[in-house]
């Protein structure tokens, strides 16, 4: 039976030192409470709490860091079948296949579509996570030479070594020996030998089995091995077959703490068809998929998943936003415009890209609107002529600019005369209505 945040709380040091990653032990007793930490970042809990805590706390879904270093991903702990319940917490990891049958021109170019699909989003780096390499050949030494190719060209990309053959994973998984790969394919038939190897070379166990009954079975044979780190796969390619498996999988960890299946989950989405392959992948990223595995990685499909991955884990309840502040584009001057908007991250964005576009250097000006747009934080009372002028007041920046013009969004022109009778000595400039006119507007100014 699970237990209450208080009941926790009894059992832990009660020293507040902090060491959680929380400010507090009720904190942290909270978040075990919620599944949404685990006791293992308690250092201080005694021998006696953990057997207690241990089943209680401990996240419906493992949670396993895939990779070392700063590209490492994090995979499971989520508690949750509904993102407004609260929110997914680790975002879906996109791995890109290549295969030990292809043409060293195709492999190469394949490595270089992973290094370098790293995008800004909205202030978030956005990237193809991971490369999984496929014995397709079947052929050992050739495995092993694509394994080294990969370690070579891309040290720091988390790997997926996937074959079934004992002796090609042998070979293979030395070069990411210690770095947290994932050792795929491994079957009922072949585990003993393939949790050996996976041991070994401290890599993530990833199990292959046909139906949900066959990958319990197989996951409990692994666990009783002394692994802990595992990733599933069971069996599903069809559209159909993966949405009925994940959710099943989804569910049976979190409404029925069925152990055996609270792991993440793999998916290989593969099709000839790159937009087919693309809506799959996205009904893995919706649907309780940890790692989907891509065929190919074109920058159009890229951006299509990253930005559904992201509004997918971002919580629903928080907007996106950033910090308030006055950010300098390009180099300004003293005689520099200055412009405001609100701390929304899209809006930023948006807005400061404009801004560059024209190339004509300028202070923006963002203020704090708790994460909402130019016309809801001024219908929600947070974009003011009282405090916007409050803000510009405290910001500083009159010390650093010679005139005293502010230029605001078109859409609240109606703030100007407000904002001038609150910003003594002050000129109001109403700016254009939408973002992608602001070049124009910045460069006639600057003639």
């Amino acid at each position: 039976m699970a237990l209450t945040g208080v009941e926790i709380f009894k059992l832990l040091p009660k020293t507040n030192c902090k060491k959680c990653g929380f400010p507090t032990c009720l904190a942290f007793a909270m978040k075990l409470a919620q599944r949404q930490a685990s006791l293992d970042a308690c250092p201080d809990v005694s021998e006696e709490a953990k057997k207690i805590l241990g089943e209680a706390s401990a996240p419906p879904i493992r949670p396993i860091t895939f990779g070392t270093g700063d590209k490492a991903v994090k995979m499971g702990e989520e508690t949750v079948l509904f993102r407004h319940e609260k929110k997914f917490v680790n975002p879906t990891v996109f791995a890109l296949e290549i295969k030990d049958t292809e043409a060293d021109d195709v492999i190469e170019a394949k490595i270089n579509d992973v290094v370098t699909s790293e995008i800004n989003r909205v202030g978030q780096l956005l990237r193809v996570d991971s490369i999984c390499i496929t014995n397709e050949s079947g052929d050992a030494g050739k495995f092993a030479a694509l394994a080294e190719k990969v370690a070579q060209k891309a040290p720091d990309v988390p790997v997926i070594v996937a074959t079934e053959s004992p002796e090609a994973a042998e070979a293979a998984i030395k070069p990411f020996s210690g770095k947290n790969a994932i050792l795929y394919g491994v079957t009922d038939a072949n585990a003993d030998k393939m949790v050996e190897i996976a041991k070994a070379n401290k890599a993530i166990v990833g199990a292959k089995a046909d139906g949900l009954e066959a990958l319990s079975a197989l996951t409990e044979k692994i666990k009783s091995t002394g692994v802990e780190d595992i990733v599933m796969d069971s069996g599903a390619r069809k559209a159909s077959e993966l949405l009925e498996h994940n959710t099943y999988i989804r569910r049976a960890a979190l409404k029925k703490s069925f152990k055996p299946l609270g792991y993440p989950v793999i998916n290989f989405v593969q099709r000839d068809d790159s937009m087919f392959e693309a809506l799959i992948a996205g009904l893995g990223v919706t649907k309780y998929a940890s790692i989907v595995v891509l065929s190919s990685a074109e920058k159009w499909k890229n951006l299509a998943l990253f930005t559904l991955r992201q509004n997918i884990y971002t919580d629903p309840q928080v907007p996106m936003q950033v910090e308030q502040k006055i950010y300098k584009i390009g180099e300004p001057t003293p005689d520099s415009p200055l412009i405001i908007t609100t701390n929304f991250s899209l809006t930023y964005f948006i807005v400061s890209g404009e801004v560059e576009n024209a190339k004509v250097p300028a202070y923006l000006a963002v203020m704090d609107c708790e994460g909402l747009s130019v016309l809801t934080a001024w219908a929600a009372g947070k974009f003011t002529g009282s405090k916007i002028a409050n803000f510009i007041k405290e910001s500083g920046i009159e010390n650093e600019i010679n005139h005293r013009e502010l230029i605001i969004p078109g859409y609240v022109a109606i703030l100007s005369g407000a904002i001038e009778e609150k910003l003594e000595g002050w000129k109001v400039t109403v700016g254009p209505r939408e973002a992608n006119a602001l070049p124009a507007f910045l460069r006639s100014r600057a003639a």
